[in-house]
C-alpha cells in the first residue's frame, strides 16, 4: 500500500514489512535472475534475509520465473510459472520475505499477484497499457522499469496508467538508457526527476544498468565490477532502495551472469550503501 509523507509531496510504498520512501533509509530488492528449482531460490533468499538481518535493512527477494526476451531462442528462461508459484508462497511463508517477480503478459497478472508482494514490468514492456492495467488492477505494489529507450520525464505518464487505474503502490526503477550498440548509460540527474514528476519511490537497478544487451552476440555481456560504482552513485544521489541481482556462482548462472554480484560479496556492498545513503539522507538535496 501507499501512504503519503508528513508534507503530502512524496509517497511511501509498503510491500509486505518493507516500506519504501525517497526519504527512508534504503531498502534493497535481491535475488537471482532466474528461478532455477525450488532449492536454488530458497538457499539465496535465506542467506540473503540473514545479510539483511544483521545489517537491520528491509529486503524484496526477488527472481524470476520466466526470462522472455532473452536474446536467443536457445536461452534458459527459468522454472515456469506454474512450478514457481508454490515456490513463491513457500519463500513468504517460511522465511517471511515479501516477493517480486515479473510478469510479461495480461494473463499472468492475477495468478501471480496470489503469492508475491510485487509485481514488477520489465522496461521492454513499461508502455503497455494493457500490461499496466492488469497488474495495477491486482491491488498488489507494482515496480515499473524505466524503458531504455524513454527520458526520466516520460515516466510520469507510466505512473498515470497504474494509478489512474486505482492503484498508488508504484515503485519506479532506472536500468539505464540505450547509448549507440550493446550499452547503457545512467544518467544520475534522471534519478530525481523521477523523483519529483512521479511522487513515487525511486529504484536504482545496479546490475542491469551495466548489461550490455546482446554485447556476447548470443546472449547480453555486463560489466560486473562497475555494479558497485554505479550503485554507491544513485545512493550518494538519494533514492529509495536498491536492486541487485546475485548468485553464488554467476559466472555459471543460465542468465544475466556477467551482470549479477556473487554472493559473498552481497554483505558488504550492502554495507556500504548503508553508509552512503545514511550521508546523502542527512543532507538531501532537493531538485
Amino acid at each position: 500500500m501507499a501512504d503519503k509523507t508528513m508534507d503530502g509531496a512524496m509517497r511511501r510504498v509498503r510491500a509486505g514489512g518493507v516500506t519504501f520512501g525517497n526519504d527512508l533509509p534504503i531498502a534493497v530488492i535481491a535475488g537471482p535472475c532466474q528461478m532455477e528449482s525450488r532449492a536454488h531460490a530458497l538457499e539465496i533468499a535465506g542467506a540473503l534475509k540473514d545479510i539483511c538481518e544483521k545489517l537491520s535493512i528491509g529486503l524484496v527477494f526477488k527472481t524470476s520465473f520466466d526470462k522472455a526476451n532473452r536474446t536467443s531462442l536457445k536461452a534458459q528462461r527459468g522454472l515456469g510459472m506454474s512450478k514457481a508459484l508454490d515456490v513463491f508462497a513457500e519463500i513468504r511463508e517460511t522465511l517471511g520475505l515479501p516477493v517480486l517477480t515479473d510478469v510479461h503478459e495480461v494473463s499472468q497478472c492475477a495468478p501471480v499477484a496470489e503469492v508475491v508482494d510485487v509485481l514488477q514490468i520489465p522496461a521492454f514492456l513499461c508502455r503497455q497499457t494493457d500490461l499496466l492495467i492488469a497488474a495495477a488492477r491486482t491491488g498488489v505494489v507494482v515496480n515499473v522499469k524505466k524503458g531504455q529507450f524513454l527520458a526520466p520525464w516520460d515516466m510520469k505518464n507510466v505512473v498515470a496508467k497504474i494509478t489512474e487505474s486505482g492503484n498508488t503502490s508504484v515503485l519506479v526503477t532506472e536500468r539505464g538508457t540505450s547509448f549507440g550498440y550493446n550499452t547503457l548509460v545512467t544518467d544520475m540527474r534522471g534519478l530525481p526527476t523521477m523523483a519529483r514528476d512521479t511522487g513515487y519511490p525511486i529504484i536504482f537497478d545496479a546490475t542491469h544498468s551495466i548489461q550490455q544487451p546482446g554485447g556476447q552476440g548470443a546472449s547480453s555481456g555486463g560489466q560486473r565490477e562497475f555494479a558497485p560504482v554505479l550503485a554507491r552513485a544513485a545512493v550518494a544521489v538519494g533514492v529509495a532502495g536498491v536492486f541487485i541481482e546475485t548468485h553464488q556462482d554467476p559466472d555459471r548462472a543460465p542468465s544475466d551472469g556477467p551482470n549479477m554480484i556473487p554472493l559473498a560479496e552481497m554483505a558488504g556492498l550492502i554495507a556500504t550503501l548503508q553508509a552512503f545513503d545514511a550521508v546523502a539522507k542527512a543532507n538531501p538535496v532537493k531538485i
